[in-house]
């Protein structure tokens, strides 16, 4: 992937994104556990999709932002597909384009259609800003092949500094339609219990292949542990980040921040 530099005369969506670029592409930021966190949310991402995909595969990636994965997975020979509800940003992804097939297809993820269905679709750190994940899990399942994946990450909803509110607790989702779909990190709407999450994807005709959850409060900076970061080696962080991912599952879901599912479209009978 091209590194580039700020320029003045980029649109507002473009330095937001390279915002993000410089924390989590770069490096750049004071905050270790952001960094961390997103460092183990890429390489859970990666490996769900390569454990199951040769690459040549063809991936959708819905709302993807500035388009790190989506140039990750094109460099390592899958056939990409960039998506995002603001087309001016495939510019920006192009800037950084360097290796491998990207296609793109701007737009809102729900009208989305294509002649022929993907082998994956990847949902990374998106279905919690939507007020109808539900619909969202479907539309995502109608763009995937019989047989093919959807690898999804997302806040995990059990973990126990959680105040938002579970997506099957809410009986009119419709009121949230207005804060959906915000291009930064807020705006949260729902965070999905894994149990939610496996209720989800059966209404969708998906099955479980496997969840996972994983960044513990340390790794993450959390309760006021970022300081730690500045001083403990990584490898010691990384060391209990192992441990933490050991404990008996219902811990783990209570304790972990982060949450990455590998879901299939089962083949037609």
């Amino acid at each position: 992937m091209r590194q580039v530099n700020l320029q003045p005369e980029w649109a507002d969506s473009w330095k937001l994104s390279y915002a993000y670029d410089r924390m989590e592409v770069y490096g750049a930021t004071h905050h270790r556990g952001y960094l961390y966190a997103y460092e183990n949310r890429r390489r859970v991402t990666l490996a769900l999709l390569a454990e199951v995909l040769a690459p040549g595969a063809r991936v959708l990636d819905l709302a993807a932002a500035q388009g790190n994965f989506s140039l990750a997975l094109a460099e390592r020979g899958y056939r990409v597909t960039w998506n995002d509800l603001r087309a001016e940003l495939a510019g920006y992804v192009q800037l950084k384009h360097e290796h491998g097939e990207v296609n793109y297809a701007p737009g809102n993820a729900f009208e989305l259609e294509f002649e022929a269905p993907f082998d994956a679709v990847l949902m990374t750190e998106v279905i919690e800003h939507v007020a109808h994940p539900d619909d969202f899990l479907s539309q995502a399942a109608r763009l995937v092949r019989p047989g093919g994946w959807i690898i999804i990450t997302t806040p995990n909803g059990a973990y126990f500094r959680n105040r938002l509110p579970k997506f099957s607790d809410c009986a009119d989702p419709s009121i949230f339609e207005a804060q959906q779909f915000q291009p930064d990190g807020d705006g949260h709407i729902f965070l999905l219990h894994p149990a939610e999450l496996q209720s989800l994807a059966l209404q969708a005709g998906l099955s479980v292949d496997r969840i996972e959850v994983f960044t513990n409060p340390l790794t993450n900076g959390h309760m006021k542990t970022e300081a730690l970061l500045n001083v403990l080696p990584r490898t010691a962080v990384e060391r209990v980040e192992a441990l933490t991912r050991r404990l008996p599952a219902r811990l783990q879901r209570r304790l972990m921040v982060q949450m990455g599912a590998r879901l299939r479209r089962p083949f037609m009978r």
